[in-house]
């Protein structure tokens, strides 16, 4: 696997220059050595993390906005399973999930561990043309904490830095005026809205697409 640090000066270099995403990645790493911001650890999700994640993801207004189905504990365990599976990017829809941890907070099944209260999605949109997706879902406990401004400006440096994409995008409900202001607040511009793309809890919705190129993630940041 290719080494996962950055050089030196790349992060930003030649922003307009061809495609340079850093693939493959391995995030395995990341499990030993996580992101960290002011109050979050983000690390790679781990199937262990099932309670917790089944604490969001059982919420009729979280999921509501989600392609989620609603999924009993078992089944909503067997779906963590297979997003914690998301290790190495290398080709278009391979994918990593962070799990959000709160320090000091316990897990709601064991104690001993840091409570899960969100995860955070990056994907490969197109690898030939360098362009990543993020996605972030909380738990609305621990939501207007700027809990999650926190984390998502943190995988987006991170992307930014680590993984060198052209672009930078989300997908949104188009009803999701949280998740609007929240890509917002991280830069991000919305470039359209596709009406009534999917079908989802007896009616049709519009997809919102919000999107930041890295030379501007570059000049925001040196501003």
């Amino acid at each position: 696997m290719t080494d996962s640090t950055p050089d030196e000066g790349t992060a930003i270099a030649d922003p307009d220059g061809p495609p340079a995403l850093r693939f493959p990645y391995d995030a395995r790493p990341l499990t030993a050595d996580p992101l960290r911001t002011d109050r979050l650890v983000l690390r790679p999700l781990e199937a262990s993390d099932a309670a917790d994640v089944f604490e969001y993801q059982r919420l009729p207004e979280v999921i509501r906005y989600l392609p989620w189905p609603e999924r009993d504990r078992t089944e909503a365990a067997e779906h963590t399973a297979k997003r914690a599976a998301g290790r190495i990017l290398a080709a278009d829809a391979d994918f990593v999930v962070f799990a959000a941890t709160l320090p000091g907070t316990p897990s709601v099944d064991d104690p001993a561990r840091d409570r899960v209260i969100g995860d955070f999605m990056v994907r490969v949109s197109n690898a030939q043309h360098a362009q990543l997706e993020l996605g972030w879902v909380l738990h609305p406990d621990f939501q207007g904490r700027g809990y999650a401004l926190e984390a998502a400006a943190a995988v987006r440096d991170f992307v930014f830095e680590t993984l060198r994409p052209h672009r930078v995008q989300a997908f949104l409900d188009a009803r999701n005026a949280a998740s609007a202001a929240l890509c917002e607040r991280l830069g991000m511009r919305r470039e359209a809205t596709i009406l009534e793309e999917e079908y989802n809890d007896g009616e049709w919705q519009d997809t919102a697409i919000y999107g930041v190129l890295r030379r501007e993630w570059a000049a925001r940041r040196a501003g």
